[in-house]
This record gives structure tokens, sequence and C-alpha cells, in this order.
């Protein structure tokens, strides 16, 4: 994990104390958001399926204000989602802010989706999305209001191959995020969409060559490679009281790449 230096980095004092769970936090964009919440002061709690590395970056943030909480979830399993959350709600003494960032982009041919994998996938990428979020909604109602970021994927944007099921969740994740903005909005609780484009993470470099990097870049409107902590400034803004007035949107970071 590397870390941005201080300085370099916007700070926001709405964020400081703030109670933050983060889906999917050990690895990649997630790890970069655990950072950047719990750089800002915020009492951070997430979960993963990857054990050591979510361990990695709880030993990472010793330093912090307030050492992140790991929670070894599966999130396919919704009433282990909902125990958690209600265990994250006591540790933390409730939650302003849930980041459904969990997904999984393995690839994947028409002929070989059958029921059982359709519903897997859909677990996987966006059944927690909602049940986490009815899960949280009462301590945000305790606490006045609250901020529910859903990550999406430009994948379906650019309707890539190979990933049918991933950009079908994640086109329905946009649905729920203008669903739930509208339901939950007179409750002072915020919605929106968070959409990367391609981030250079380990996961990531796995499905693409340096050729194919390039690619990716001269598509952009932009040079360069988006990181994770690029993908976390955006999240802090949209969570900070500075975003008051922004919900049941979609914000994209993806350097112009569609």
């Amino acid at each position: 994990m590397t870390s941005v230096p201080s300085p370099s980095r916007a700070q926001y004092p709405s964020l400081s104390g703030k109670r933050v769970f983060i889906s999917g936090g050990g690895s990649g964009i997630g790890a970069g958001l655990v950072e950047a919440f719990a750089r800002q002061g915020a009492k951070v709690a997430f979960c993963d399926i990857a054990v050591a590395e979510s361990e990695a970056v709880v030993a990472h943030l010793g330093d912090a204000a307030f050492t992140p909480v790991f929670h070894a979830v599966d999130l396919r399993d919704i009433d282990a989602v909902q125990v958690m959350i209600g265990a994250v709600d006591d540790q933390l003494g409730g939650i302003d802010i849930l980041i459904n960032n969990a997904a999984n982009d393995d690839r994947h041919s028409i002929d070989d989706v059958t029921p059982a994998y359709w519903d897997e996938r859909m677990a996987v990428n966006l059944r927690h999305f909602f049940f986490a979020s009815q899960a949280a909604v009462p301590a945000m109602k305790r606490a006045g209001g609250g901020v529910i970021l859903n990550f999406g994927s430009i994948s379906w944007h650019l309707a890539l191959p190979e990933l049918t099921l991933y950009q079908t969740a994640k086109a329905a994740i946009e649905g729920l995020t203008r669903s739930l903005a509208r339901d939950l909005g007179r409750d002072n609780i915020r919605v929106n969409t968070i959409i990367p484009g391609n981030v250079k993470t380990p996961r990531q470099e796995k499905w693409y060559t340096p050729e194919g990097e390039a690619e990716i870049v001269a598509a952009q409107c932009l040079d360069g490679r988006i990181l994770p902590h690029d993908v976390a400034a955006l999240a802090m803004f949209l969570a900070s009281d500075d975003a008051r007035f922004c919900t049941g949107h979609d914000y994209f970071i993806d350097a112009g790449w569609r």
C-alpha cells in the first residue's frame, strides 16, 4: 500500500470523527478508501474476505487517530451482512457514511452462464449494496442524516467484452442509487454513485498487458493512470458536508475514457 503525503490531500473538517463503513476494504480501491478516511480522522470499519491483506491495511494504519476495525465477512451471506452492520453500529457508536465498494469482475462468456452463476454474480456485485444500505439506514436516521456511496463501473458504459453479468449488476447500481436518494432524501440521507475508469491496482494488472494499459491511456482525454487515492479524493468530497446538496447522481472519475 502506498500513502499520499498529507500536505497534498484536501482536508475535510466535517469528516473528522465521522463513523464510516466500507465494504471490500482489504485491497485496491477499497484499501485506498480506508486509508483516506482514516487519515481524515474518521472512525473506519471495513469488511473483506481477504484476511491477510485486510490485516495488513489495519497494521499500516496503526498510527491513525482511530485504527480501522476489520470484519471478515462474505457479503453473499445477507444474514452475516446484517449482523456485521449491527456490530459496526455498536463499535463505532453509529454509522454516518456507508461506502458500498466490494465487487468482483471475473470474466465470463455468455455460453458459460447458468442460473446458479447468475445468482452468485448478483450476490457478489449487487444484492449486498441494498441490504447493507437497509441495515445502516436506521443508524443514519438516528444521527439526523448520512451518506451512502455506491460504486458503479465504467465497464457497462463502454460495453466491454466478457463482463455481461458484472455490467448488468453495475448498471442496476445506478438505478438503486436514484431510488434510494429519492426515498431517503427527506431523512437527510444523500446517495450517489462513483464510477471509476480503469484504476491501476494489482487486480486490474491481472487483466491488462502493458500494451493494453497503453491503449486505455490513449483512449482517455488525460494522460496517466488513475490510482486508488484519486478515487478516494472524489469519495471524500461526496461524503463531506461540502457536497451537502449532491445526491441521486453518478460521478465519473475516468480521465475522460468514454
